[in-house]
């Protein structure tokens, strides 16, 4: 008899350029034994987001996560289903919890305005968006 092959709950689309995204992701691979969620940069040269349907923009404003049907979820629900998918599920159990929800999504939102300011990746002109991964490819 095979051993089951591992079920993938998410894929996440997170920044690797960014430190502290990095941070979380890396801490999420070493919890993730069973090999349920699926890593992709979106930093990385090879990822080209036309072919996901989304725009470079809209995967750099939000952290955004794919379930195994095609359906996207974003924000604070990838990090729900995240940290469920290693086991740790219990730690965000309260962002769903009325109030607190709220106050967990924007908390979410602020930061994720804010994560190029607060990451060192912004100079004098502003905090503009790096170019997409297959744009520099093309360059």
């Amino acid at each position: 008899m095979q051993p089951e092959a591992p079920t993938q709950v998410i894929e996440v689309f997170y920044d690797g350029a960014c430190p502290l995204c990095v941070r979380e992701i890396n801490f999420l691979k070493r919890r993730d034994k069973r090999q349920r969620v699926r890593f992709t940069d979106i930093a990385a040269p090879t990822f080209d987001p036309d072919s996901l349907g989304l725009s470079w923009e809209s995967f750099m404003a939000k952290i955004h996560g794919r379930l195994p049907d095609g359906r996207w979820v974003e924000g604070v629900e990838v990090f729900r289903r995240l940290y469920g998918a290693v086991g740790l599920g219990w730690l965000l159990a309260p962002t769903r919890v009325p109030g607190l929800k709220q106050l967990a999504d924007l908390a979410y939102r602020i930061f994720a305005k804010n994560r190029l300011r607060w990451t060192g990746r912004c100079d004098a002109n502003g905090c503009a968006l790096p170019r997409p991964p297959s744009t520099q490819r093309a360059a």
